[in-house]
């Protein structure tokens, strides 16, 4: 991804914290967050279980760091 293909929002500091609370490891980015929270969000869609398994994956790899 180059620089022209980013962009700022602005967030309140609560959904910042609570943002860093969904992170699987120290470094990862709130671009691939957001992305997960897609992934999932599409899923309950179309797939409720598989939803609850991307879920529990999310949280066990939290628990582990």
């Amino acid at each position: 991804m180059t620089s022209d293909d980013k962009t700022t929002i602005k967030l309140s500091k609560r959904t910042k914290e609570r943002l860093d609370k969904l992170k699987e490891y120290p470094h990862e980015t709130y671009e691939e967050i957001l992305i997960k929270m897609f992934e999932v969000i599409n899923a309950v869609k179309t797939n409720s279980q598989q939803a609850i398994s991307r879920l529990n994956a999310i949280d066990k790899k939290r628990n582990q760091n």
